[in-house]
């Protein structure tokens, strides 16, 4: 009879432990799921950063040879000229910006009289239309926009305060955690193999589960190397796009390189972001001159077909081998839960996927060799 109760007593806490660690678990997930996400980002961030970190390092090796400091000296350096760069992308892309839409905003007038023909021509076409004093209508609907903006603006200016010191901190994190992975990482990826494969009977898995880990990285790595190539390959059709428009049609010449940058940087976003980029150059150019703009999106609709099916399939290859039905759906999923960083991060995550479903006969095989 005592062993019959002891046996229900087991079951019993059993049950109920194993859901209750669950939920558990799904808390603590919850709870440091930003936490997690900053970690995920700065893992991604010196995966993709490996390629230049070998170059600056294969480089200091011939110039001064190998020694360790060397080598963290390298990483350092490759760190700092990718954080200034991306810093001097922002410097220069973000005044012209402003710059373009203060500037738009200060002629719209002249340029409004002298596309559209004034208010006069619009109240013409809302007749056309069967719309009477549609300038009445229009001007109507700009002032309800203009106050429902101004009152979301000064109810949200406080959280809005407090969500940019928040970002500032997300990405101060972000970047430390970066360098120090790049730093230690190596280090402490090499110890933990030792560790685990000092026993006989473990190295065949731990040598399967090392590869897995290396084939990983080496997915994040080329994705994100080639994607950069072909996205300043984007970036420099534009700025030469811009530059011989610019001569033509005499505007600034000046607006070549920030708009270069524009497509470079919305190109890192997979499948939509050169249709972002171009809009969002084709939008700003309108600002300074209307008939550029539609001459810039024709020639640049055009060279994107050349490039899709050209160079970016030459360049990338299939390095990833991942069908476009698999990449739209990863992209899908990854957009839907983390918003654009998810879409950017979908398609490597896809990759690695890949790469476990691959390995996954060899790790079991190596652990019933083990075993």
């Amino acid at each position: 009879m005592t062993k019959k109760i002891g046996t229900d007593l087991n079951t019993f806490i059993k049950f109920w432990l194993v859901p209750l660690g669950i939920v558990l678990l799904i808390f603590i997930i919850e709870k440091a799921m930003t936490g997690l996400i900053i970690i995920g980002i700065s893992i991604f961030l010196a995966l993709a950063l490996r390629p230049l970190v070998r170059k600056v390092n294969n480089l200091f090796a011939k110039m001064f040879g190998k020694d360790k400091k060397h080598q963290t000296l390298s990483v350092v350096f490759a760190y700092l000229i990718v954080v200034l760069v991306i810093g001097s992308i922002i410097s220069i892309v973000g005044p012209v910006v402003v710059n373009e839409t203060s500037k738009f905003i200060t002629n719209f007038p002249e340029t409004f009289e002298t596309t559209f023909g004034g208010w006069e021509g619009v109240n013409n076409f809302g007749k056309s239309i069967g719309i009477d004093n549609l300038e009445e209508q229009i001007s109507n609907s700009m002032d309800g926009i203009s106050k429902s903006l101004l009152g979301i603006l000064g109810n949200n200016l406080l959280s809005s305060v407090s969500s940019v010191a928040d970002i500032v901190m997300k990405i101060v994190l972000v970047l430390v955690l970066t360098l120090l992975i790049l730093l230690e990482g190596p280090t402490m990826l090499e110890t933990t193999w030792k560790n685990l494969g000092a026993k006989k009977e473990s190295r065949k898995t731990v040598n399967a589960v090392q590869r897995l880990i290396r084939r990983m990285a080496d997915v994040v790595s080329i994705y994100v190397s080639r994607q950069m190539l072909v996205a300043v390959l984007d970036g420099c059709a534009t700025m030469i796009i811009v530059f011989i428009l610019s001569l033509i049609l005499q505007f600034s010449p000046s607006l070549a390189i920030p708009m270069g940058m524009i497509t470079m940087i919305f190109y890192m976003i997979p499948m939509f972001g050169q249709f972002i980029g171009g809009t969002l150059v084709t939008v700003l150019l309108f600002f300074s001159n209307p008939f550029a703009a539609l001459v810039f999106a024709i020639i640049y609709i055009v060279y994107a077909q050349f490039e899709n099916n050209l160079i970016a399939p030459k360049i990338q290859g299939d390095a990833l081998n991942l069908q476009p039905l698999i990449i739209l759906c990863a992209i899908t999923i990854g957009m839907y839960m983390f918003g654009l960083l998810g879409a950017i991060i979908a398609i490597p995550i896809a990759g690695c996927i890949r790469v476990i479903a691959e390995e996954y006969p060899n790790l079991k095989a190596a652990k019933g060799n083990d075993g």
